[in-house]
């Protein structure tokens, strides 16, 4: 409630959240659910945020957050739900049946669409989130009422005017570019770890039938491959590409050309191809910062780490960080004590690098780097091999592909 008395610009409350995409409004749904009151700020408006297409791979557990606790049942009727991946090699598909291997499954499900559920939750419950609001500083971290400065930036808004959320708690999920983590340098104690990969992701959008049941994860010597899905009608396909790579060089006809080169094999495999209207290099990196908190600042989702996308753990790990954080403010507003909050980071970070572990070994086992020797592409074919001639070895992919249990 905002305290127009002494000073009309200060909002108090118990959580403050820096960030309303995914992370950010699940966290603050989860809380009001329990009646702890939150304000969200967030730079975007809707409108970006919704229209910002980006792959969405669901675990169960990401799932049932979603459906239990209230945000809506849409996952359930538009996501779809796979049960396997190809793994493509030597152009020969070998299939992953996850059901079979550790009785679970994916939901191919939108981060937009996500955002939409959460958005439309946030709005029904009457919650308090600030879009158009551009934080410039976070203060007083190690206080018991740490602060968020932000200005309305908004149409028709006075860009000089600073608002101040007084709070308990306050929650960096702002992003991979984070304000509320760079305001935290690594003189205070804090660590980065990081590596960055020598290629990208030339990601398209295509109108066109799937050309598989299942996603199909290709090594090929042209480089990997991604035949993945976002309805019956539209598709999403990547190619690992150059970092600097254009899209406005690449032509429909040069695009399928290129990708059908990655999963071109004996078994006469072809694409369904169609009109292809968007197109993206996408970048990606492996970063972790530790801890995640600093004083009553809590880093969540991609603020705290981000992964590469080989192994569809972004959102997912995003979702597992507020659940332990949730757990976490729960105990603290209904006994007082900060035992689980203070615990947070390291449970957290249990997740987070099991997660880098499996990312980082998808992406160089199907990957193919420029300057690989052939001893180093022919191992990986090994690896691959290995994979799909164990039972033990096709188990562990699936389990972290599919997720672990939430702490």
């Amino acid at each position: 409630m905002a305290d127009r008395a002494d000073a009309p610009l200060i909002t108090r409350t118990k959580v403050g959240i820096v960030g309303g995409g995914p992370a950010g409004l699940m966290l603050s749904h989860l809380l009001a659910k329990q009646g702890i009151d939150n304000v969200v700020v967030e730079l975007r408006d809707p409108d970006t945020i919704k229209n910002t297409h980006r792959a969405g791979i669901l675990e169960q557990q990401a799932v049932r957050m979603l459906t239990e606790s209230g945000v809506d049942g849409r996952v359930l009727t538009d996501g779809d739900e796979h049960e396997g991946i190809d793994l493509r090699f030597k152009g020969e598909s070998h299939p992953l049946n996850f059901p079979d291997l550790v009785d679970a499954t994916v939901t191919l499900y939108a981060q937009n669409e996500v955002f939409i559920d959460l958005a439309a939750a946030r709005a029904r419950d009457g919650g308090d989130v600030r879009y158009e609001s551009e934080v410039i500083e976070v203060a007083d971290l190690k206080t018991d009422t740490p602060k968020i400065r932000y200005r309305d930036v908004s149409a028709g808004a006075d860009p000089d005017t600073v608002h101040e959320i007084h709070c308990d708690i306050l929650v960096g999920a702002d992003g991979s570019r984070s304000f509320c983590r760079r305001a935290v340098g690594q003189e205070q104690g804090h660590q980065d770890f990081k590596i960055e990969y020598p290629f990208a992701w030339f990601g398209i959008l295509t109108e066109a039938p799937k050309s598989s049941p299942e996603l199909i994860y290709a090594n090929s010597p042209h480089g990997f491959a991604l035949i993945s899905q976002r309805s019956e009608s539209v598709q999403r396909m990547y190619f690992q590409c150059d970092p600097a790579e254009r899209t406005e060089d690449w032509s429909d006809d040069r695009i399928w050309t290129e990708l059908q080169k990655r999963v071109d094999g004996p078994d006469g495999f072809q694409l369904k191809t169609g009109p292809i209207f968007d197109k993206t290099v996408l970048g990606f990196r492996s970063f972790v910062r530790e801890p995640m908190s600093h004083g009553n600042l809590f880093l969540a989702g991609d603020a705290a780490h981000t992964v590469p996308p080989t192994g569809a753990k972004g959102l997912n790990l995003a979702f597992a960080d507020v659940k332990v954080l949730f757990e976490a403010l729960d105990s603290l507003y209904s006994t007082g004590s900060r035992e689980l909050l203070d615990a947070y980071a390291e449970t957290a970070l249990k997740r987070v690098w099991k997660a880098q572990n499996f990312s980082y070994w998808m992406t160089s086992m199907l990957h193919t780097r420029k300057d690989a020797s052939p001893f180093e592409t022919k191992r990986a074919l090994g690896e691959l091999e290995t994979i799909t001639s164990s039972r033990f070895g096709q188990q562990y992919l699936a389990e972290s592909y599919t997720g672990w249990p939430h702490a």
